[in-house]
């Protein structure tokens, strides 16, 4: 069994990344950065989980995305399980009147369209081992809580593709199981290094996003929750 998570040096990518591997998972690294990617190779090596490298991707370049997508077809076909986790979270502090164009495709260009074209290069690849596809993201209703227009709408996209996916997967007979995980509020670098009521660390949601894609049920389609959002009103 082999598994491509993205952004997966560091954070949620990489606590998913270790405790896919603790289960019996090869793991290859999707990163930017080649230092983080052999640290956290090194890390992972460390604990005996089997680590098949990592690969450069770059989710806002479409040359760098086909060109991890061709190395995972020639290098790395085996791969059944793609964890789509890598993203940008802008800057979550503008309002959504102040929110500049440029603000708003960047986000965009890597949580959306990257990980829509990274995605579709490898549909065959997984499915030609009746493979999985699972999308990290959040809740895209709008809260007073929580409400950052660029990265809440780069993941409302992001979720649609996940439920489309789905639903033409099984009209077409396409065998890959695709569905959608909110990891629920987690303190990372994504949020500054966030900790407040009802936060997790990494590794525990690591862990059970683990535990879900080996609970033997087909989760295809499914938008799962595994923590709700703080209520900070309350």
């Amino acid at each position: 069994m082999k598994a491509f998570v993205t952004g997966a040096n560091k954070g949620i990518g990489f606590a998913i990344a270790k405790h896919l591997g603790l289960a019996g998972w090869t793991i290859l690294l999707g990163a930017r950065n080649e230092q983080r990617a052999l640290k956290a190779i090194q890390e992972l090596q460390d604990l005996g989980i089997s680590v098949a490298g990592w690969i450069e991707v770059e989710l806002s370049d479409l040359q760098s995305i086909q060109k991890a997508i061709d190395f995972v077809k020639t290098a790395h076909s085996d791969v059944s399980l793609l964890v789509n986790n890598a993203g940008i979270p802008g800057d979550m502090s503008q309002k959504s009147y102040a929110t500049s164009m440029q603000h708003l495709k960047e986000t965009m260009d890597v949580n959306f369209f990257g990980t829509y074209a990274l995605s579709q290069g490898l549909v065959e690849t997984l499915a030609s081992h009746s493979g999985r596809m699972v999308n990290i993201t959040v809740p895209t209703e709008v809260s007073p809580y929580w409400h950052p227009l660029a990265y809440v709408a780069s993941k409302a996209a992001q979720n649609t593709m996940t439920s489309i996916m789905a639903m033409e997967f099984s009209t077409d007979g396409i065998p890959v199981e695709v569905y959608a995980v909110h990891p629920g509020p987690t303190t990372t670098d994504l949020n500054g290094n966030m900790s407040l009521p009802g936060f997790h660390t990494a590794d525990v949601v690591g862990q059970k996003v683990a535990a879900l894609l080996a609970d033997g049920t087909n989760h295809h389609g499914e938008f799962i929750e595994l923590y709700p959002i703080v209520d900070e009103g309350k």
